[in-house]
């Protein structure tokens, strides 16, 4: 079990909401600061970056993948953009490492892993090019100076191999020489590909990128979420039918349905409503539907969420991770800006609560990726603490009044 070692209260006893509590803004500013100490030790003299193991030293032979890479380089903007000294080091030799080691120069895009001779696995999937995306806006709402060139070459790269606009949805899969190696189609990249969407909508000012988020949402939301009781599938075949016999890699892939997912579009789904100047449509309250759905199928009496259930909403796999305790946490924070009720409140509390108990290291710094059945921290799927951009944000959602521009945000908090 971790230690239960916590220098400052999750709130004050009289606090009426969290998001306004001195004491609660104390305690996310130390997790946020805590976990950029501890992820700042990834970088290694070479300028590219390690995993970590509970301790903070370096995994050895462990391969540097793109997902990695690009949630360093937009998390630490994010830590930047709040003040924090030191985040530049890790910006810089992630944007140095996208060019210099995932690039693909002899056929473009970029590869999924690299070692240190070269890449480790050149398939180019559009979950990796996403996160680029990401990486590049954030770099972008700070004014770094290689940030438009790498927007420039990854929206290239996006419109002419992954985005299908006959759908409106990124396709997933190809070799290295942009050969498709499956009809394989599914929720996860196009979720995150929402996320870099409207984060290059607010680095740039350009709608096409906010066009795009708005087709993927609808089609996940106003098609498939409101006619499957407000949970989404996960898999799709080449003419996006839901295929519910897929059962891929069980932690990008599994089978059935994953509420952590749920929770992460409601939230941006509110964040486009926002970009979008707050129409006058079901935004709200499907992002409702879908947050609650999620909260009350996967909630577990051992405390925190399910990772997967079948398409009935039954738990599946009952694995409890703390990406999908970050991802409520950030749904809620948001519901509450926007339209808080007293649910969202206990919610909110609920969730921090448990998150500290279960999974934040207070003594070191960073989250546990996962606990077993009796509330110990386990590995099965991760190994070291492998990831900062899930727990960094729980902590700097709730810091920011409004619900887009993030970034922006931060500055002003």
């Amino acid at each position: 079990m971790n230690e239960k070692i916590k220098a400052l209260p999750l709130a004050s006893q009289k606090s009426s909401s969290w998001l306004h509590d001195d004491a609660h803004k104390a305690f996310l500013i130390q997790d946020a600061k805590k976990q950029i100490e501890f992820f700042a030790k990834s970088l290694r003299p070479d300028g590219g970056f390690d995993v970590l193991d509970y301790d903070g030293k370096p995994i050895a032979d462990q391969p540097q993948e793109l997902h990695t890479t690009t949630r360093l380089i937009h998390s630490f903007a994010l830590g930047k953009a709040f003040g924090f000294e030191g985040c530049e080091d890790i910006i810089d030799a992630g944007l140095n490492f996208l060019k210099k080691g995932h690039r693909d120069d002899r056929y473009g895009g970029y590869a999924w892993s690299v070692q240190k001779d070269g890449f480790a696995d050149d398939v180019k999937l559009a979950y990796g090019h996403v996160f680029v995306l990401l990486a590049a806006s954030s770099a972008k709402s700070l004014d770094h100076p290689q940030a438009d060139a790498l927007i420039d070459d990854i929206t290239n790269v996006i419109n002419e191999h992954y985005w299908d606009e006959e759908y409106g949805l990124l396709k997933d899969e190809y070799t290295r020489q942009w050969q498709p190696f499956s009809t394989y189609r599914g929720f996860n990249a196009n979720m995150h590909g929402t996320e870099a969407f409207l984060a290059a909508y607010e680095a740039t000012g350009e709608v096409e990128y906010l066009a795009k988020a708005g087709r993927i949402l609808e089609f996940f939301i106003g098609n498939i979420a409101r006619n499957h009781d407000w949970r989404i599938p996960e898999h799709f075949s080449e003419d996006w039918q839901v295929d519910q016999e897929y059962k891929g890699n069980p932690m990008f892939r599994p089978q059935g349905t994953t509420p952590g997912h749920s929770l992460e579009i409601g939230r941006l789904l509110i964040q486009h409503w926002d970009l979008s100047g707050r129409p006058d449509n079901a935004a709200l309250s499907q992002a409702r539907h879908l947050i609650y759905k999620a909260l009350e199928d996967a909630w577990q009496t051992q405390q925190g969420l399910a990772y997967t259930l079948d398409y009935d909403g039954k738990v599946q796999i009952p694995d409890r991770y703390w990406w999908p305790m970050t991802e409520a946490i950030g749904a809620l924070a948001t519901l509450i800006k926007v339209d808080g009720r007293d649910d969202d409140e206990r919610w909110y509390r609920k969730l921090w609560q448990v998150s500290s108990d279960l999974f934040i290291d207070h003594k070191r710094g960073g989250w546990y990726p996962e606990v077993d059945a009796n509330n110990q921290v386990t590995a099965t799927q991760f190994f070291g603490k492998t990831d900062i951009y899930h727990a960094l944000q729980a902590d700097f959602i709730p810091l920011t009044s409004d619900v887009s521009r993030l970034i922006e945000g931060l500055k002003a908090a």
